[in-house]
């Protein structure tokens, strides 16, 4: 199995992420197409708008935001299948917008996909 980097899509990209795959709903503020170098936007992997908006980056909400969004994952085949598809092609880094590096999609989805 492919190891599944994760990082901010405001970072530097470099040529050890392998593809880059945007997993948020919306565009990262302030960022062009050529700074966020993204080969991929999943926006129908990302959380629900609802969820995202309930959960807003609350830590307090994080143990419920990680059982809701498995829930949308369990319903969510098809991006599922399609994110899959391009892990089994190589190096794979999910980038997301959020500031908060330990409270967001783009780690419950790595810790998803690595089980």
């Amino acid at each position: 199995m492919v190891a599944i980097k994760i990082k901010r899509v405001y970072e530097k990209p470099s040529k050890s992420d392998g593809q880059r795959i945007l997993v948020d709903r919306l565009w990262p503020r302030g960022l062009t197409k050529e700074k966020a170098a993204v080969d991929l936007w999943l926006k129908g992997i990302a959380p629900s708008t609802e969820l995202r908006k309930w959960f807003g980056h609350d830590p307090d909400k994080w143990k419920e935001f990680q059982k809701r969004y498995h829930q949308e994952l369990k319903k969510n085949k098809e991006q599922v299948s399609l994110l899959n598809e391009e892990i089994k092609k190589g190096e794979v880094t999910l980038v997301y917008g959020a500031r908060d590096e330990e409270h967001n999609e783009a780690r419950v989805l790595k810790e998803w996909l690595s089980r």
